[in-house]
């Protein structure tokens, strides 16, 4: 550090001196406990090729962060610069071009509120920190998936910088395969985003939220819900989608919960999911028709200000039959010690997803029926290696019934992560890494690895 001369820097510089410093290394999920050596906080894209420069001429090992939401902690680090785009939230909506322009560092909140107030929806995420350039590199999972399709399905053009500092534009015209494993194959592989034009979709106003939750329900009611579900999906809607936690809570015991929206009016939605509703009285069940953004509003506003937990998400494909479901229900039946909440999470495929081909984006696991998310919770981090180990003990049993893994909902102890994110794209995606970073400068824990995967020189080496 004494030999580092700051002034290269354009943006603001928190080193761990700085009263900020406490506050600004913080993730999202608090099991992530490391100490930055800096962190560059950059308003705009001179900022972000100041710092490129500054890292790659210093040797140093940073990471690309925006929301702070990587759940393994790939956005930071121990003794390495973290560069933060979170403060790039410029947002332009040219309807009569019928795009929206957003910075490299707006949330979905953000977007939710900017859109909303014209009366567009946003194929967005549930949480409201998110970093929308996260959810969509990662093809961006949300409520409105089915209708809209995924966040990187309305993308028209990124602006990012590589490992030059130069600017590069990314659509279906320019570096289009750059273009192409940018929507789905995850963030601080190639570069870092400073914006993404997507799509407007078209002007809808009104929707239905539905909140579904059945406390301390017995095994039988849960194997005839989630039955119940997977028939639902056969033939549901477009316009709804669902999310839906088998858990364990330290305050409500075994339970279902369902969260939804659907783009339609609350009757027709209870005549869809009478189904649902009709298995036990043990039910909490609302149906609030109102506009679209105050629907989005309450999903985000039912998200902590932040967690501690593992997590990991993979695909699933095949139905599950009461064996299947009994076996998940076994999974989360005892919590780890220190856990005040698991649950096991479907997370609603198909509609417009499935309507793309898997080779058309990096987004490799269209086909599937759900994303099945798994996770325990804990308050107190000394439990924190109670609840991995106990975490990890149990993934097995997930993998079993399910096919590839999430690269937005990661998981650090993953076997062949490459193969097991982007299924049969992560060749063509090695290649593209090869073209655009040759020397693997932009690196993480499980980085996309070039096809020449010795380095040429020494610009990693730092």
């Amino acid at each position: 550090m004494m030999n580092i001369n700051f002034d290269e820097i354009s943006g603001e510089v928190i080193t761990r001196s700085n009263k900020k410093y406490d506050e600004a290394k913080l993730s999202w999920n608090r099991a992530i406990d490391v100490n930055p050596l800096i962190i560059i906080n950059c308003y705009n894209e001179i900022d972000v090729i100041n710092a490129i420069k500054f890292v790659k001429k210093n040797y140093l090992e940073f990471r690309i962060r925006s929301g702070r939401h990587s759940y393994e902690g790939y956005s930071t680090g121990e003794n390495l610069v973290v560069i933060d785009v979170s403060n790039l939230k410029e947002i332009s909506i040219d309807e009569d071009k019928g795009i929206v322009k957003l910075g490299g560092g707006v949330r979905n909140r953000e977007a939710y509120e900017a859109l909303g107030a014209k009366g567009y929806p946003f194929p967005g995420g549930g949480c409201p920190t998110v970093g929308v350039a996260g959810l969509i590199l990662g093809g961006g999972w949300g409520y409105s998936s089915r209708y809209l399709g995924l966040a990187c399905d309305s993308l028209l053009e990124i602006e990012m910088i590589d490992y030059k500092g130069n600017k590069l534009i990314l659509n279906e015209n320019i570096n289009r395969d750059l273009f192409w494993a940018c929507r789905g194959a995850g963030g601080g592989n190639y570069g870092v985003v400073v914006s993404l034009t997507l799509k407007l979709p078209e002007k809808v106003d009104m929707g239905t939220l539905i909140r579904i939750n059945y406390k301390n329900i017995n095994e039988e009611d849960a194997v005839k819900i989630l039955e119940n579900l997977q028939n639902l999906y056969r033939n549901l809607d477009y316009k709804m989608n669902l999310k839906t936690s088998l858990y364990n809570s330290k305050e409500d015991g075994i339970g279902i919960k369902l969260i939804g929206l659907f783009y339609g009016e609350d009757s027709e939605a209870r005549k869809i999911l009478k189904s649902i509703t009709e298995v036990s009285e043990k039910i909490e069940a609302d149906f609030d028709y109102m506009t679209i953004l105050e629907c989005n509003r309450w999903i985000q506003d039912s998200h902590p200000e932040y967690e501690s937990y593992k997590s990991g998400g993979r695909f699933l494909y095949k139905e599950l039959d009461a064996k299947n479901i009994r076996s998940l229900l076994d999974i989360i039946k005892e919590r780890a010690k220190g856990s005040y909440y698991t649950a096991i999470t479907l997370y609603g495929l198909g509609g417009k997803v499935k309507e793309i081909s898997k080779a058309q984006t990096a987004f490799y696991y269209r086909d599937a029926k759900f994303i099945l998310g798994f996770q325990t919770v804990w308050e107190d981090n000394k439990y924190k290696n109670n609840n991995k180990d106990w975490f990890l003990a149990r993934y097995n049993i997930i993998t079993e019934l399910t096919e590839g893994a999430f690269v937005n909902f990661p998981l650090h102890e993953l076997k062949n992560y490459e193969e097991e994110y982007f299924g049969a794209n992560f060749k063509r995606l090695k290649e593209i890494k090869e073209k655009y970073d040759p020397n693997n400068f932009f690196i993480f824990p499980q980085v996309i690895n070039g096809t020449n995967e010795l380095l040429s020189d020494n610009t990693n080496k730092r």
